[in-house]
């Protein structure tokens, strides 16, 4: 038995990070649909990694619970990216708080029990998080500590405050930033790391969605006004996830990188500022 890495998330970015930290290492792909983990395992497996697939309902503490006891008997788990996700444009205000936020406090809380020492986490928030105003230090403390099974219940969080998917979806990945910084502290009582990426808009099929959904000409115009003038890649974003997992990043945890191609730096001190 040797080092296992989870990617949960069959996705584009999941996927570039796992290429990057998972050589001569098993990597378990869990989806939420077993279709979805089979098809993105056939890439890495065809140029040699040695990938396994699961399914996992990230909502769902026994699913994650299950994935956690699975891939321990796989050997130790040295690495987990957590990129599983819904978009404004993909599902309800329920639907987001239920699988972005309450999803990755499980994942956090799971994967924290088994992680080996020496290993290192990376969960996929978003710059969606950093444009959300100021909460005050009691609702971020409620976000960062509050049991995973008893966050949905928080009053910030019920639907006559949470009234639409944006909204959800900012106070999701705020949430998962500041839930990261709080369980690093936990993580690192084991001899383990785990941080956050925060990406821009990174051309995959979630992003593609959001592109010709509702509020593609907003996502349009982000790409043509920000610094960079274009949309990332999955590749830039698995170069930062690889800096945080492997040892170049050893001294790195509970920390957030933003990679947006500057549309922050713009949304606060450029054109995309609210006028």
């Amino acid at each position: 038995m040797g080092d296992v890495i989870v990617v949960i998330g069959a996705g584009q970015i999941g996927q570039a990070i796992a290429r990057r930290v998972s050589a001569g290492k098993h990597v378990v792909l869990a989806d939420l649909h077993q279709g979805n983990a089979d098809a993105a395992a056939g890439v890495p497996a065809n140029a040699g990694f040695d990938v396994s697939t699961a399914t996992v309902d990230v909502s769902s503490r026994e699913s994650a619970h299950a994935l956690a006891e699975a891939a321990t008997a796989l050997g130790d788990v040295t690495g987990v990216i957590h990129a599983a996700g819904v978009s404004p444009s993909q599902a309800t205000p329920e639907a987001i708080l239920a699988v972005d936020l309450y999803g990755t406090a499980l994942v956090l809380e799971e994967f924290g029990n088994i992680i080996a020492p020496g290993g290192s986490g990376v969960v996929i928030a978003s710059q969606s998080g950093h444009r959300l105003g100021a909460l005050t230090a009691q609702q971020d403390a409620a976000l960062a500590t509050t049991p995973a099974d008893e966050l949905l219940a928080l009053p910030m969080l019920q639907p006559d405050q949470v009234t639409d998917s944006l909204h959800a979806y900012q106070l999701a990945k705020r949430g998962n930033s500041l839930r990261v910084m709080a369980e690093a502290v936990r993580w690192g009582q084991r001899g383990a790391r785990v941080n956050t990426i925060s990406p821009g808009i990174i051309i995959t099929p979630l992003a593609r969605d959001e592109l010709t959904g509702p509020r593609g000409e907003g996502y349009r115009r982000m790409i043509e006004l920000c610094p960079a003038g274009r949309a990332g890649t999955p590749d830039e974003v698995g170069t930062v996830g690889a800096l945080l997992m492997g040892p170049d990043g050893a001294f790195i945890t509970g920390s957030d990188f933003l990679i947006d191609g500057g549309v922050t730096a713009s949304y606060f001190f450029g054109e995309l500022a609210p006028k």
